[in-house]
């Protein structure tokens, strides 16, 4: 799907041009040209933008066929910006992310993207009820997706740590085999933000520093807005890691401790019954059956020599634990 929006300063409306009007947009100055294509056709999309808008075929294929992290490049006339959304909601174990890929003119912006994204159809409706931001040119609408890509980032951290706070409540009160599984998500959710957290802030940190044609020096306060809000997510979300790092810690704690909890009763079960173990081992041995009386000093002697050994025995091995240094 492609969808359009072009402002037209002069009358302040808003109107929806098809492909084949979209050079006679480009051609005024003064317009404003949105086109968003919603998992479109790489056939479809690729002669618009290398033929419509002039865009270089590397930038083309990175935006049709290509994933990549965040990341800006300067094409002088034009810029071609990667951007991603994260989506996480209570209960995932993954953290889903959703790039999107912008082309940022004097005049227009072209945004591509397989996937609906909750940040730009946001943007999509308050810019087609307030033609006013319109008004305020190319980059503040870049400077609007990213803003609201951000809030979708603190979104997902809120959920990650009120999930991290649910499973160190469960740990301590109900512990369960299945809770790893969910910790070891929570860490990959964590890693995953991070490693897409740090990209996005660069792209943020050259955006509000280096000099771009495209973007007007008094816009770029407002993406050093949203780098600072990226800085504190991306520090949020160290910690956050910590943290799960943490519970995963105090589960292996609360589990051994459990288990030296039962190994503990089933040590006092085995040392209630060992004296009658004893007992009933050591006067069942028939040492005084009947027999001849010449061999009865014989009977005795093992008698004598069985009950040494029961009682040296275990000073030998008391002994010898201490010297290992057991007890």
């Amino acid at each position: 799907m492609i969808r359009t929006c072009y402002f037209r300063s002069q009358d302040k409306s808003l109107e929806s041009p098809q492909p084949d009007q979209f050079a006679e947009a480009l051609s005024n100055p003064q317009g404003f040209l949105w086109v968003d294509m919603v998992g479109e056709d790489p056939l479809v999309c690729e002669p618009i933008l290398h033929e419509t808008f002039q865009f270089h075929y590397l930038a083309v294929d990175d935006a049709l066929r290509e994933s990549h992290v965040p990341k800006v490049d300067d094409w002088d006339t034009y810029l071609y910006v990667v951007l991603h959304d994260v989506v996480f909601a209570r209960g995932e174990q993954d953290l889903e992310t959703l790039e999107l890929d912008v082309f940022l003119g004097s005049n227009y912006l072209v945004t591509h993207h397989d996937l609906p994204i909750p940040a730009l159809e946001r943007v999509w409706t308050d810019y087609h009820k307030d033609t006013r931001h319109l008004k305020k040119g190319t980059d503040h609408l870049l400077y609007r997706l990213t803003d609201e890509l951000t809030l979708d980032y603190m979104h997902a951290v809120e959920a990650l740590d009120e999930e991290i706070d649910e499973i160190e409540d469960q740990v301590f009160s109900n512990p369960d085999p299945t809770m790893v599984q969910r910790i070891f998500g929570l860490k990959r959710a964590t890693l995953h933000l991070r490693r897409i957290l740090s990209p996005m802030r660069e792209v943020m940190n050259k955006l509000a520093r280096d000099d771009f044609n495209v973007i007007d020096s008094r816009d770029q306060i407002y993406f050093r807005d949203v780098y600072d809000h990226l800085v504190r997510l991306h520090d949020i979300s160290e910690s956050l890691r910590d943290l799960v790092g943490g519970v995963l810690d105090t589960y292996l704690s609360v589990i051994n401790n459990r288990m030296n909890e039962i190994m503990k009763t089933l040590t006092v079960i085995t040392t209630l019954f060992m004296p009658l173990s004893f007992v009933a081992g050591f006067f069942g041995m028939n040492f005084f059956t009947p027999e001849p009386p010449q061999l009865a000093w014989t009977q005795t002697s093992v008698f004598i020599l069985t009950l040494l050994i029961i009682i040296v025995t275990p000073w030998v091995m008391f002994a010898w634990m201490r010297r290992r240094k057991w007890m």
